[in-house]
């Protein structure tokens, strides 16, 4: 009988291959490794050069000489001054002086209080009775005054819408005058004029003549060319029969 040959593994090409390569890079390592320490170690040191320079002395400076002062002379001290002793008090004398006594004031007298005087009362109602009286008369006096006044004024008012009513009249009559030629002076003539309340003139006469016929006759043509004169601001105002006077001078 012939033996069995022996059982081997299976060879593995791969393995051994990587195993190959980590040897080698092992190897190159560590060259490397040695190679650079030993060039590390065997590199020059730099050379490093110091000049050294003198250093130049620096001039010391010389204090300056002291000058001598003399001491200041002291001063003379003020006198003192000189104590007079003082007066002695003169000894009181063993006698005292009595002193006089204060005069005691006198008590005013109190004067007693006026007795009050008697009223009478029959003189305090006629007094009472007269001041009435006399501030009824005083009441009487201002209204009457009042009342005066209050006339006054109207009469003022009346008087002047009066003026202004019949100067209306105679600036109208005016407005139409033709004045004849020989007019001497300012001659005044007076006319009644009879008038409707409307102021239609009913009737013209001549009261009283300037002097001049033939200015009466023109002022009297200008009345009668004036119809219907100006009616009055005021009813009241109003105539029938109104006066009228004219001056052909005046404006």
């Amino acid at each position: 009988m012939s033996a069995d040959p022996p059982i081997l593994p299976p060879s593995n090409k791969a393995g051994k291959r990587i195993s190959i390569a980590l040897a080698i890079a092992v190897h190159l390592l560590l060259a490397g490794f040695l190679f650079y320490g030993v060039r590390w170690q065997t590199k020059a040191t730099d050379v490093v050069e110091v000049d050294l320079v003198r250093a130049t002395p620096q001039p010391v400076a010389v204090p300056p000489e002291p000058t001598f002062k003399p001491p200041p002379k002291p001063e003379p001290k003020p006198p003192k001054p000189e104590l007079k002793p003082e007066p002695k008090p003169l000894p009181k004398p063993d006698i005292a002086i009595k002193e006089k006594p204060e005069p005691k004031p006198i008590p005013k007298p109190i004067p007693k209080p006026k007795p009050k005087p008697r009223i009478d009362p029959f003189k305090e109602e006629l007094k009472r009775e007269e001041q009435q009286l006399t501030q009824r008369k005083q009441a009487d006096t201002a209204a009457q005054e009042l009342e005066a006044l209050i006339a006054a004024q109207a009469t003022s008012a009346r008087n002047k819408a009066m003026a202004d009513y019949l100067g209306r009249i105679r600036g109208k009559i005016r407005g139409n005058i033709v004045l004849p030629p020989d007019i001497k002076g300012n001659p005044e003539a007076e006319f009644n004029i009879t008038q409707l309340p409307t102021g239609q003139i009913v009737n013209v006469r001549l009261k009283k003549s300037s002097g001049n016929p033939a200015l009466d006759i023109a002022i009297e043509r200008a009345i009668l060319k004036s119809n219907p004169l100006p009616k009055p601001a005021q009813a009241d105002l109003f105539d029938r029969s109104l006066d009228l006077r004219y001056r052909p001078r005046d404006e």
